[in-house]
């Protein structure tokens, strides 16, 4: 909404500022930020007021999660979104497709966590939405974006390729297998995230870290300019998504002034999937998915470890780890919630180093 405004520089040359993305990005940032604190306490209230016991928790978990988490009102997500969304409304050029490409990926997945979250509240269950059920719609909705991603780009043959990291010339043109691949990468990203949120804080910070780390490679790979200097694949239009990750970080913010242990509240699926969801769809449109699974490694190693603990005990009968995902692993062996969720946050913004590296070692 304020983009427009630029429109009228030639009689205020004031206006003018709205035209940079890196100022709207700022402007999104500190709008989202100030939208969470204001609104987050009587989110909390109501949230709590209508779940009564909280969100259910699991009974074999790592002692002293029961008694410390019970009664914690869940939906929390639904704070960022409002802030995310009324941030980007505000600041982002809405005639770029890829911000409602990328909303809508967001707001499609926060809707099925929040589904999924009533559902657990509601029947006092860990049984939430069905499974299949849920990945069917976050298919729907990631295919839908993957072939939108594909009509916005200017070139076909560039719209369904694979970018690799290191790698300034070399494509790998994907055709339709484009679409399965990008839905891989939207739906695993958002189901990673899941996982990861189940200690205080434990998401949401790598997830405001990635989001920073690709406000930074979208605002790079929409310039011209700095996508020659650096020699990464130009993509015409991606720079207004840095105005998406600004909100998501001043959201995530006040998300954790909340959130912080112990939490007043949880960020539930509603938060999330619909985070995740977003940084995969974010992943797909700049053409970094690769560098999407280094920056949020935390993520993939959640996802891993679930994966292998099942199929372990599937055709095993043993469990490689102590508890799965992997954080209730180390909460097994002695590790105290801050330590696991402080030593991930390190190891995050490690990962983010390395794949920000990316851009210029080619």
């Amino acid at each position: 909404m304020f983009y427009f405004l630029s429109e009228f520089d030639a009689q205020f040359s004031v206006l003018n500022v709205f035209r940079y993305i890196t100022f709207r990005t700022g402007g999104a940032t500190i709008t989202a930020l100030f939208f969470v604190f204001l609104f987050g306490r009587p989110i909390i209230r109501a949230l709590k007021i209508r779940q009564g016991t909280g969100q259910p928790i699991r009974e074999d978990g790592p002692e002293g999660h029961l008694l410390s988490k019970k009664g914690t009102p869940t939906m929390g997500g639904l704070m960022i979104l409002a802030g995310l969304i009324v941030s980007t409304l505000l600041w982002a050029n809405l005639s770029n497709p890829y911000v409602w490409i990328i909303l809508g990926v967001t707001v499609g997945f926060g809707l099925v966590g929040l589904y999924d979250d009533y559902l657990k509240v509601s029947k006092t269950s860990h049984a939430g939405f069905g499974g299949k059920a849920r990945l069917a719609i976050e298919t729907v909705i990631a295919a839908t974006a993957a072939i939108m991603v594909m009509r916005v780009g200017l070139e076909p043959s560039f719209a369904t390729s694979l970018a690799l990291p290191f790698l300034k010339d070399f494509l790998i043109d994907l055709g339709i297998f484009f679409i399965p691949f990008a839905v891989l990468v939207i739906v695993g990203s958002g189901n990673a995230v899941n996982l990861t949120d189940g200690l205080d804080g434990l998401a949401i910070v790598p997830v405001m870290i990635a989001a920073a780390s690709f406000g930074m490679i979208s605002y790079l790979s929409g310039n011209e300019v700095f996508s020659d200097y650096l020699q990464i694949h130009f993509v015409r239009g991606t720079g207004e998504i840095a105005i998406i990750c600004g909100a998501v970080l001043g959201a995530g913010l006040g998300f954790l002034w909340f959130n912080a242990p112990p939490a007043a509240i949880f960020m539930g699926d509603t938060g999330s999937l619909a985070l995740g969801g977003m940084l995969g769809a974010i992943a797909v449109a700049t053409k970094h998915e690769i560098v999407l699974a280094i920056i949020g490694g935390i993520f993939v190693a959640e996802a891993v470890s679930v994966i292998i603990q099942v199929v372990a005990f599937r055709l095993t009968g043993k469990r490689v780890f102590l508890m799965a995902p992997i954080h209730h692993h180390f909460e097994k062996m002695g590790w105290t919630e801050p330590q696991v969720v402080i030593r991930f946050w390190i190891i995050a913004v490690v990962l983010a180093i390395i794949g920000l590296s990316t851009l210029k070692l080619r």
